[in-house]
């Protein structure tokens, strides 16, 4: 039965890592779901995400940037101020659970957002504002670090919502973004706990194999308006995990 349950378990995690990385995500927030539905210990839970993460949105960045999807212009003034923001959001311990609520009404949001440009003419991608970007950026990384996740769920929608970037572009930028945070996340949590798990780590061929074709086919064969639908999909997985778990 534990070995039936085990393959089940392989199972989807391959197949959320190759969702989340066909955007661009490196896929934490379905990770935590599936960790908590079956069973893993909170103690487990987080840095085992960020790990997973830190892998597949790497990947999930080669292959993105590998089509030329990747802008630095688009991805920099977010990165700086998100990273050690993340540092600092990894190294707390918070008990209340409000900011979850509050992100999943935020991603309900950007769903219909998402879905309605989706459905409009495309339009002339417009220039990042610099400040603004280290402002959403340091809020990103904060939170990220505080729920242990990339951030990408977060600043894809906001790209694409403000017309800052493709779907191709924002994968590539949130897949980037996605690494370092959860790098700085992993190392801000690292230093206030200490543990990491590694009897589980056996999972990581499994989701590098989702990533892997999941990268390749966002990057290479989807349509920036399949894409998008996609996102929509992670976003609301995500919503779903924030609200229930």
């Amino acid at each position: 039965m534990i070995f039936e349950v085990s393959l089940i378990f392989l199972l989807i995690i391959t197949i959320i890592s190759f969702l989340y990385s066909s955007v661009g995500h490196g896929g934490a927030s379905g990770y935590i779901a599936l960790m908590t539905i079956f069973s893993f210990s909170l103690l487990e839970i987080r840095p085992t995400a960020l790990i997973l993460n830190i892998i597949v949105s790497g990947i999930s960045f080669v292959l993105f940037n590998k089509y030329s999807h990747f802008r630095w212009n688009l991805f920099y003034p977010f990165a700086i101020s998100s990273i050690p923001f993340s540092f600092i959001g990894g190294s707390i311990q918070l008990e209340n659970n409000m900011y979850k609520v509050f992100l999943a009404l935020l991603l309900i949001f950007s769903i219909f957002r998402i879905i309605f440009l989706s459905e409009q003419k495309p339009k002339n991608i417009l220039k990042n504002n610099f400040v603004i970007s280290l402002l959403i950026g340091s809020i990103i990384g904060f939170f990220s670090g505080l729920i242990g996740i990339g951030g990408g769920i977060i600043l894809s929608p906001i790209i694409i919502i403000l017309n800052w970037g493709t779907m191709k572009q924002a994968a590539a930028t949130s897949a980037l973004f996605i690494f370092f945070n959860s790098i700085s996340g992993f190392f801000g949590y690292y230093l206030n706990d200490g543990f990491i798990p590694f009897e589980k780590l056996i999972i990581i061929p499994f989701v590098i194999f989702g990533a892997i074709i999941g990268s390749f086919y966002g990057s290479n064969k989807l349509s920036n308006y399949i894409l998008s639908y996609f996102l929509v999909i992670v976003l609301f997985l995500a919503s779903i995990k924030l609200l229930l778990l």
